[in-house]
């Protein structure tokens, strides 16, 4: 198993019940997107563990005490389109978020990334950034994504995940050894079209029912 201090493997008993589900390939759209949700949530504790708190003053029915709240700036980015199923279930958890979307993806004709959407909230310079994306099958989108942000000056990434691979865990590290990577389950191998195996499918069309 990967021994890289910058990845975190979620094992609780109940996010890997409900990856069996997400795998499950009789489990419908509705269910899908519903579970990827609240599999997010999990995720979204587990990666903001640290976020600065600062304490502040609040009436209860019995008395007035000072209590910790979040006071750091949060940006959510979600890569197109299968990060999107994750948002909601983050949002769910931090409320306080902004968020941004980021459209890339590899063209297998010219064996490189291209960039086709992006929209970032105002003044996201040295903001901590989660970016989404249910898999992390060769890295490339990830890598190329992770590249973008910084061109913004982000603050600390944390890229999460569902499931990933052993290869893209290695090129991801060497090529952004500063950011951290959480996920569910890392992946036995990738087929001879990039799909992890024995994964789940394409996300984006497990959310949307596409094909």
């Amino acid at each position: 198993m990967n021994a890289n201090p910058k990845f975190h493997r979620i094992t609780h008993p109940v996010v890997r019940h409900k990856l069996s589900l997400l795998r499950d390939k009789d489990t419908t759209a509705h269910s899908f997107r519903l579970i990827l949700e609240e599999i997010s949530q999990f995720l979204a504790y587990e990666a903001t563990h640290d976020l600065q708190v600062a304490p502040i003053e609040i009436e209860t029915p019995l008395e007035t005490a000072k209590f910790d709240r979040v006071s750091e700036d949060l940006v959510l980015v979600s890569v197109l389109r299968a990060g999107n199923g994750m948002l909601d279930g983050m949002l769910r958890i931090l409320p306080f978020a902004t968020v941004g979307h980021l459209g890339i993806y590899r063209d297998k004709f010219i064996h490189s990334t291209v960039e086709y959407y992006l929209r970032l909230p105002r003044d996201v310079k040295g903001k901590r950034v989660l970016l989404l994306d249910p898999m992390l099958a060769t890295g490339d989108t990830a890598i190329a994504a992770i590249k973008r942000l910084k061109d913004f000056e982000v603050g600390p990434i944390r890229f999460l995940t569902i499931l990933c691979s052993e290869y893209a865990l290695k090129r991801l590290h060497d090529e952004h050894p500063d950011v951290e990577i959480y996920s569910i389950d890392v992946e036995r191998e990738l087929n001879s079209k990039g799909y992890l195996l024995p994964g789940l499918g394409d996300a984006g069309d497990r959310l949307y029912d596409t094909h």
